[in-house]
């Protein structure tokens, strides 16, 4: 998952952790927000962060890497909270029967619930979309 400003911009899902699957969440990301160079990207220690092809593509696009401190998880404490977040409103509430229903799932979730309705107390109490608006307008 890739987060700015509680707003979830990159995601990915597979059945194991792999760099191909960080890949492929850092590529959403990118490809919806276009960030400039040097771009602060923050993750954890995870050794699909830690890959050449993962630091390759950071590195392609002029984005900074930035790692937790080894067995620091408040490091990376947004990207926790929104796991945490994530098992305890949908995940552990529902029982699916194939990947394709939890990626449908986690889908809805992520993009039609979490930044678009969800309010968040970080953010004023307002959902990440509504809060990104509004910082758009302001400038």
């Amino acid at each position: 998952m890739i987060c700015i400003q509680e707003k979830i911009v990159g995601w990915s899902m597979g059945d194991r952790i792999t760099q191909e699957l960080a890949i492929q969440a850092l590529t959403m990301a990118i490809y919806q927000r276009k960030p400039g160079p040097g771009l602060l990207h923050h993750s954890d220690r995870g050794v699909q962060y830690a890959s050449h092809a993962y630091k390759n593509l950071l590195k392609e696009h002029k984005l900074e890497c930035s790692m937790s401190r080894k067995g620091n998880c408040w490091d990376n404490a947004v990207m926790e909270s929104f796991f945490h977040t994530l098992k305890t409103e949908l995940v552990y509430h529902r029982q699916y029967k194939t990947r394709a229903q939890a990626r449908q799932d986690l889908f809805e979730y992520i993009e039609v619930f979490y930044n678009r309705v969800r309010m968040h107390s970080s953010i004023n109490y307002m959902s990440p979309d509504s809060y990104e608006m509004l910082r758009k307008h302001a400038s």
